[in-house]
């Protein structure tokens, strides 16, 4: 369990140019955000910092720049994660959490700026994929009005429909699924208000979301303002904007991939992270700070006092 959680929203996938790089605005913000983390990470006495940062940062034009800011003023190294190196990692998190019972596992997951999409029967998936289909970032490319139209969102489906087929394919060549899964905030939300358990009832609560329900919820919320969405329960104003844009990438993903339900995950990225420097540091893997590769063995999990790691500082939200 985590010591204390502190969380801040950037969206910084929709604080983007014309031509793709982050803006003042959002570099400031970022920068601000990074030097108060770590100055909370240094009052409470947090032995490592494991700084990270995904696909805005990835993605961005002015990537160097900003980094190079963020090392100059706040004194903290981002790591930037590759795609392929987010989805595995979120894929670890989900194996430990569900177990070598659940057999042949996929995974999804919806970011900002990206889709990850794993699916494998070990600790490694047999596929990785990292798509440019983020709810952020197609927020920002298709959905502008508020609310959207609804030959908007027709267009889009499409689109990304035509986007998943490759993908989708390329996933389940491997084998089909004996358990489907999704993770990241945005399947949290969208499971909520299609009636899963709200999170005051803790993580070990089963939670689905079913492609039936996933299709109303978008009739309804479609019609909705950013600032309307925001009123609803488990939506945080924060994730109102984008919320739409998610729920059409996840309908489509499940759609692609012939999935009439989802399991929810309540671990992911942050876990997997843990997980593997855990996991790096028993294995007699050197204990530094910047983000660890794959662990040698990958074998059934193992329990740790966690002594090494007081807890992740969640930099980048994107």
């Amino acid at each position: 369990m985590p010591m204390s959680s502190t969380k801040a929203a950037l969206r910084l996938s929709e604080n983007m140019d014309d031509e793709g790089a982050i803006t003042v605005e959002g570099a400031e913000r970022l920068i601000a955000t990074v030097a108060e983390f770590a100055s909370i990470a240094e009052t409470s006495r947090c032995v490592e910092l494991m700084p990270f940062a995904t696909s805005a940062l990835r993605e961005a034009t002015n990537s160097e720049h900003v980094l190079g800011r963020v090392r100059a003023e706040a004194g903290v190294d981002l790591q930037v994660l590759s795609g392929v190196d987010e989805a595995r990692l979120t894929f670890l998190a989900v194996r430990r959490w569900y177990g070598w019972s659940a057999g042949r596992i996929l995974n999804l997951d919806i970011g900002g700026g990206s889709l990850e999409m794993t699916n494998g029967g070990d600790e490694e998936p047999d596929v990785s994929l990292s798509l440019q289909l983020g709810a952020g970032r197609l927020t920002r490319d298709w959905l502008r009005e508020d609310p959207p139209g609804k030959r908007r969102i027709a267009v889009l489906r499409d689109w990304l429909d035509a986007e998943l087929v490759v993908p989708a394919r390329e996933l389940i060549e491997v084998g089909r699924p004996d358990l489907a899964v999704g993770t990241s905030k945005t399947f949290r939300s969208l499971a909520r208000l299609t009636g899963a358990a709200p999170s005051a009832a803790g993580p070990r609560v089963r939670r689905t979301l079913t492609s039936s329900g996933l299709r109303q919820l978008i009739a309804f919320i479609s019609r909705m303002t950013a600032s309307d969405r925001a009123e609803l329960e488990g939506v945080s104003s924060d994730r109102s904007q984008q919320l739409v844009a998610g729920a059409l990438i996840a309908e489509a993903s499940m759609r692609a991939l012939s999935l009439e339900s989802l399991e929810i995950c309540p671990w992911a990225l942050r876990e997997g992270l843990i997980l593997r420097k855990l996991d790096t540091d028993m294995n007699g893997g050197p204990r530094a700070t910047q983000l660890p590769g794959p662990a040698a063995d990958s074998g059934p999990p193992r329990s740790g006092d966690g002594s090494a790691l007081s807890g992740p500082i969640e930099t980048v939200s994107s």
